[in-house]
């Protein structure tokens, strides 16, 4: 191996490295059993920040116009706790936030049933945390997701 071989494996990552040694890590949800694309599949991290802007987007709207009486400092703050109410409860009821519905997108359990009440709520306290919706595995999902044994997947 060159130098400039190596410098390119580092520049890459560890993932395109191994898979130039010939290393199939096949596509993201296989190892879930979800198909490869369409219906059914793992939702892409374009949709996923697009649905949690409109979700937040929606929280900031409602704790400043209702529950911060017009103070912006403390809207943030109260937009936090809105976005976790709406999250516990539309995840663990409906499956989506509206964010995700208008994405197209679905919240569910691993084995492909809805997301129960106490996974939804682990969840919502991890996403609120913020860094383990940050730290992804090789299906891209956030660790958020691994640890309450959700995917979320494109309807």
């Amino acid at each position: 191996m060159d130098n400039r071989q190596a410098i390119g494996s580092w520049i890459s990552g560890p993932r395109a490295a191994a898979e130039g040694m010939g290393v199939d890590f096949g596509y993201r949800g296989e190892r879930l059993g979800l198909p490869r694309e369409g219906p059914g599949s793992v939702a892409g991290i374009g949709r996923r920040f697009g649905a949690i802007f409109i979700d937040w987007a929606l929280c900031v709207l409602i704790g400043y116009g209702l529950l911060s009486g017009g103070d912006l400092r403390s809207a943030n703050n109260w937009a936090l706790v809105v976005f976790a109410l709406l999250s516990l409860t539309t995840v663990g009821t409906l499956g989506f936030t509206p964010g995700k519905r208008l994405l197209g997108l679905r919240v569910i359990a691993e084995d492909g049933s809805r997301l129960g009440a106490p996974w939804a709520a682990l969840r919502t306290l991890l996403l609120v945390l913020v860094v383990p919706a940050l730290v992804w595995d090789r299906d891209g999902r956030g660790l958020h997701d691994r640890l309450s044994r959700a995917v979320q997947v494109r309807i």
